[in-house]
């Protein structure tokens, strides 16, 4: 079985046949590299919660950018309260990272905390699988994030409003050459280095 950003790791051994869990966050990296270059010292990856910091490290890693943490507390099921900032963000274009949004709270609170709390000048967001629930398509058009740069393993809500600020990028290609890997027996692993 193929998976893609699992939201947590562990999932993968509650099946007991082989899974594979692909990750997007390349497919980010080649966008982003088009937009700014690579190692530009005006790019940040931003981790929005201290959960996330392993995937944004990694992400930070292959752009050749620094990385900040938003520090909050969930105090209810999409609801959250920011806490801290760890880092530097003062007048840099900030990359928040996430592997999932469901009501955008958490990405716009975290949106919110880096651009007043931290001074950001720019902030774009890339999540893997856009549920865009309830409130989201709202507080993503009033938050201070200019582009929301999604993979297509969700498709957009019909009962929401088309935003031109969210936009799309294919993950076929992911899955396809990961299948073409398994059939010719050669490893998964050397995709995403």
């Amino acid at each position: 079985m193929l998976t893609m950003d699992l939201h947590a790791a562990q999932i993968q051994g509650f099946f007991d046949i082989p899974v594979d869990n692909l990750v997007g966050s390349h497919l980010f990296v080649k966008h982003f590299t088009k937009m700014f270059g690579k190692g530009n010292e005006d790019v940040m990856v931003v981790s929005p919660d201290v959960g996330s910091t392993a995937r944004a490290r990694a992400f930070a890693m292959k752009l050749g950018v620094n990385m900040a943490i938003v520090d909050k507390r969930r105090e209810r099921a999409n609801q959250c309260e920011v806490m801290n900032l760890i880092g530097n963000v003062e007048g840099k274009i900030c990359i928040l990272l996430d592997d999932i949004v469901d009501t955008a709270g958490s990405l716009c609170g975290a949106a919110k905390a880096i651009k007043e709390l931290g001074g950001a000048k720019e902030i774009y967001a890339c999540v893997t699988h856009g549920v865009l629930s309830g409130p989201s398509i709202s507080r993503i058009k009033d938050s201070s994030i200019e582009h929301l740069l999604l993979l297509d393993t969700i498709p957009y809500p019909k009962d929401q409003p088309r935003l031109d600020k969210v936009s799309y990028i294919s993950a076929a290609p992911v899955f396809a050459e990961a299948i073409r890997r398994i059939y010719e027996e050669v490893s998964i692993a050397n995709m995403f280095e």
